[in-house]
């Protein structure tokens, strides 16, 4: 039984199409949506972010706004302060040491302010189909019921272990997948599992129907 090829089949019967779910016209705008997801529903963020690319689309754009401009804007979603921190001294970090044109490099875009692996595994997947993962809580979920993770993983670990057990060519996708399946299937409380197509390869199942 191949259960990588069981997983990946059935996740693109799901999700054909699978892509993230923040909305941006630009790697730029998908990090500052992502910076403002955390702790955060998508759709809440695409609310706000529908009126923040209004008045800066850029880099360049965003450093123009004062803190009390952007706090208003961004406030609905959460730990505004911090954010708003965030969002600012990275947009002034492009348009100092890049020229306003965001780096494409992980190790470069994790050195940015507010900027983790799991925010540049999100851009890199998304806009250039690097062949990178980026585990949210989600993933972390989906990959450890399934069983190819543990529950007590990091995410760095989950990563290195999803990464082992999946062909690089599919990652990118595998991420959003993954994501769309633990936000609408696999959920953290009450998952439907009597619903779900992988009761054979799935562990979280086994152990609680099986037994």
């Amino acid at each position: 039984m191949d259960k990588q090829k069981i997983v990946l089949d059935y996740f693109v019967k799901l999700f054909p199409d699978a892509r993230c779910e923040l909305e941006y016209n630009s790697p730029y705008q998908l990090l500052i949506a992502t910076i403002l997801s955390a702790q955060c529903t998508d759709k809440r963020v695409n609310m706000v972010t529908k009126e923040l690319f209004k008045v800066a689309p850029t880099p360049a754009d965003m450093v123009k706004l004062t803190n009390e401009q952007l706090i208003s804007i961004i406030r609905s979603c959460g730990f505004y302060n911090n954010k708003s921190k965030a969002i600012k001294d990275c947009s002034q970090e492009i348009v100092d040491k890049y020229n306003g044109k965001m780096p494409t490099d992980r190790d470069k875009l994790e050195t940015l302010r507010g900027v983790g692996r799991k925010t540049a595994n999100v851009v890199l997947a998304e806009c250039f189909n690097a062949p990178v993962i980026a585990v949210d809580t989600h993933v972390h979920r989906v990959s450890a019921r399934l069983g190819f993770s543990e529950e007590k993983d990091n995410p760095l670990e989950t990563e290195k272990k999803l990464n082992d057990a999946f062909d690089k060519t599919k990652l990118a996708k595998l991420h959003f997948r993954m994501v769309l399946f633990g936000r609408y299937h696999c959920k953290s409380q009450k998952p439907d599992c009597q619903g779900c197509g992988l009761h054979e390869v799935c562990k979280y199942y086994k152990e609680k129907y099986e037994r």
